[in-house]
């Protein structure tokens, strides 16, 4: 169950990746390549971006470990107070399966927050 659920996160973080490199991305990438040779700061605009999308998905990333890791935290205290190996398998999945979509809906947000912060960027 935790394999789709990472399968799940993985696909729709890399369409998110893919759409903000098409909207964005690119376009930072073409103007840096137009910029006068006479500047030394063209390489600025594109290089925030790229922090920013980075720092935007580590964190996200980070969560959604953290949820993970609390998860594998009650499974072992689970057993270690004598619960059976499949009821705590089950509980892990369910838990992985909330973290996974309490943190997928976070993705629309995130995306529309570098959407703009990279708008901004690019101005």
């Amino acid at each position: 169950m935790a394999e789709l659920q990472q399968l799940w996160v993985q696909e729709v973080v890399d369409s998110m990746v893919k759409s903000l490199e098409r909207e964005n991305i690119w376009k930072m990438q073409g103007l840096m390549f137009w910029c006068t040779s006479a500047s030394k700061h063209c390489h600025v605009p594109l290089a925030q971006a790229q922090a920013l999308v980075t720092s935007e998905l580590e964190k996200f990333q980070d969560h959604l470990a953290r949820c993970a890791m609390h998860c594998n935290d009650k499974a072992k205290d689970s057993i270690d107070a004598g619960s059976k190996e499949l009821q705590v398998k089950q509980q892990l999945d369910g838990c992985v399966t909330k973290c996974v979509d309490d943190h997928m809906h976070l993705i629309p947000t995130m995306t529309k927050k570098m959407k703009e912060a990279l708008l901004s960027i690019g101005k």
